[in-house]
């Protein structure tokens, strides 16, 4: 049996948020919560504490409400351009910190340094210049209705948006909601991940002087003590959420009572399409790494987007498979912080554990494991780390292929009827994300158009790129995030003036 958690100083390892500790930005000052409580911030691969953040409740979210109330009405009046100069100055500001802002990223969410984390910090600098760079464009409609008549129309913004987002791209995720709100003319209470709010905190210890006091608040906590009061605040005109179905139904339906605007980004259980064209001979290497990358092996499949059903024609099936075996094989399961890993660990012994249940429940009932075993539990474990799992031998109809796993299980299912794949493609109340692995456009655009997803792929495996429409369908979510025309729609009202003279 494990021994519990212990608590390690990282001082020579990490360069840790300060003031941030206190765990509450409101009004342009680090408080302390109310009620003094604290919470642990863990180490997913060591098992040992990283520091421990303020535990922020209701009256703590009730004062960041209004502190964001407060500062709304100065802030909308700023022009577009002024508001996108912080932006950009806040990007500029990530970049310059850059390495111990990944490392502090790493050692709380598990990410490898190498392959995640510091891609992650790189793109949270791009989304931020993106938005400081594009807010401008809010433009209206001018409509000639007759002599002496015209109306035209303006994008305002809503209010006081409460932003919830999760653990497994905490820093990038922040950065799309920060640019979203701020950047159209909102001010934001913005609540981190009880397991990952470190590198999120030191970002907002670089915005603290930059925008206006009260634009932008961070308070820390869980879900049912600060997440839930914050979608249920009254004062509160939209809330943007990024996590589960289940916790967005619960959110859709706090916004849906005082009729707030709402964005929810929720799961996925994304198809990844195999046709024979792409894996030929001298294309093998290039669609297994494709198809690792799709997968988010990297990210320990920690991802809504993961391609997590991979449906490969069964004329290149068993080369495929064996060569996307191959490289698992070769990449390095380890330490988040150390620069030889590609690949770290599980959130938590929660998630773990769930992972494994998924492993084992499939094992048991007869798949083959191509890589990777079933693992060990999470106490006799000294970290979260599973490795690759590639599962042949399931049908559509298994609970591992239905349902999201969040780790790193791919699940490998061989077609020769096209019709038939896509039926199996689009057999889920998810509807994020998908990819086409094909050399042929014809039937590339014609698979895109039959799947049901919001975000889609071809030849590509990569992650969002700031500009693009990211959104999904069906229980998949409700709005879209990542571009100008996104955050006019889910953060502006249209308002419509007429004149007569």
């Amino acid at each position: 049996m494990r021994a519990q958690l212990a608590t390690t100083s990282y001082d020579s390892e990490l360069t840790l948020p300060r003031s941030g500790l206190l765990g509450n930005f409101i009004g342009g000052k680090w408080i302390k919560p109310v009620s003094g409580r604290t919470m642990a911030v863990e180490n997913p691969c060591r098992r040992d504490t990283i520091a421990m953040v303020g535990a922020a409740d209701k009256q703590d979210v009730d004062a960041a409400v209004a502190a964001a109330k407060a500062a709304f009405p100065n802030w909308r009046r700023m022009a577009a351009r002024a508001r996108g100069a912080l932006l950009t100055e806040l990007g500029n500001r990530v970049s310059a910190h850059a390495e111990e802002i990944a490392k502090v990223l790493a050692a709380e969410t598990g990410n490898a340094l190498r392959t995640q984390s510091r891609p992650e910090v790189a793109s949270t600098a791009e989304v931020l210049r993106y938005y400081g760079g594009v807010v401008s464009e809010q433009k209206g409609e001018t409509l000639p209705l007759g002599p002496g008549i015209f109306s035209y129309t303006t994008r305002e913004p809503l209010g006081v948006v409460g932003a919830i987002i999760p653990w497994n791209s905490p820093l990038v995720l922040a950065a799309v909601k920060i640019g979203m709100a701020l950047g159209t003319g909102n001010t934001l209470v913005l609540k981190p991940a009880e397991d990952a709010p470190l590198a999120v905190i030191k970002v907002a210890e670089l915005a603290a002087d930059i925008f206006p006091a009260g634009v932008f608040n961070v308070v820390t906590g869980t879900g049912i003590e600060a997440g839930a009061p914050l979608s249920n605040h009254p004062d509160v005109s939209k809330i943007s959420f990024t996590g589960s179905v289940e916790v967005g139904k619960l959110v859709a339906h706090a916004a849906a009572d005082r009729i707030a605007k709402v964005t929810l980004e929720l799961g996925g259980k994304s198809p990844c399409v195999v046709y024979p064209d792409a894996a030929t001979p001298e294309q093998l290497d290039t669609c297994a790494t494709n198809v690792i990358n799709a997968m988010r092996f990297a990210r320990q499949g920690q991802s809504c987007t993961a391609g997590s059903r991979l449906f490969i024609h069964r004329d290149v099936f068993e080369p495929v498979v064996a060569k996307v075996v191959e490289k698992l094989k070769a990449m390095k399961v380890g330490d988040a912080l150390d620069e030889a890993s590609d690949i770290g660990a599980i959130i938590n012994a929660e998630r773990y554990g769930e992972v494994c249940a998924f492993i084992r429940e499939a094992v048991d009932r007869g798949a083959k494991v191509e890589i990777g075993q079933v693992p060990a539990p999470a106490n006799d474990t000294d970290g979260f780390m599973p490795g690759p799992v590639v599962l042949t031998g399931v049908d559509n109809s298994w609970r591992v292929v239905r349902e999201e796993v969040f780790g790193p299980v791919l699940v490998a299912i061989p077609w020769t009827n096209e019709d038939e794949m896509i039926g199996w493609a689009n057999d889920t109340h998810y509807g994020l994300a998908a990819y086409i692995f094909t050399n042929d456009i014809t039937t590339a655009l014609r698979a895109a158009e039959r799947i049901d997803a919001g975000w889609l792929q071809i030849n590509r495996a990569g992650g969002q790129i700031p500009g693009m429409s990211y959104g999904g369908a069906k229980q998949s979510g409700i709005g879209a995030e990542y571009s100008i025309e996104g955050a006019l729609e889910s953060y502006t009202y249209r308002k419509s003036v007429t004149v007569t003279v």
